[in-house]
């Protein structure tokens, strides 16, 4: 069963699936509208793909800067908490040796000698 193909219109193209005369008698028969079509498709879906994979990089790369941002931001934080601890590690120790001058010049918080006084 063979398939009239008009050549000056184009209509329909013979694919052949097969080398041997049986088989291509039995050729898958497309209209080049069809064919177009498919091309078509193929070139919608591929830049559909194209555009699909475009916008995830796109994502992506924001969501990285993002965390960049973020990065930078807690790293920021954590050499100013380490600052203000030194600080307060300096002003403790300031506290500290006052206290003790303190305690040792007041009479109150000197030892007793409890052996002396019953003498």
């Amino acid at each position: 069963m063979e398939a009239a193909v008009d050549e000056d219109d184009g209509t329909f193209t013979n694919i052949s699936l097969a080398d041997d005369k049986e088989d291509r008698e039995s050729a898958v028969l497309y209209t080049k509208q069809e064919n177009e079509l498919s091309i078509m498709n193929c070139d919608i879906d591929g830049d559909m793909e194209n555009q699909v994979e475009m916008e995830e990089k796109t994502r992506l790369i924001n969501q990285v800067l993002e965390l960049q941002h973020t990065l930078e931001d807690l790293s920021a934080r954590v050499d100013a908490v380490k600052e203000e601890n030194l600080k307060l590690k300096s002003e403790n120790q300031v506290l500290g040796q006052y206290i003790e001058n303190l305690m040792s010049a007041s009479s109150v918080f000197q030892t007793t000698d409890t052996k002396s006084k019953r003498k």
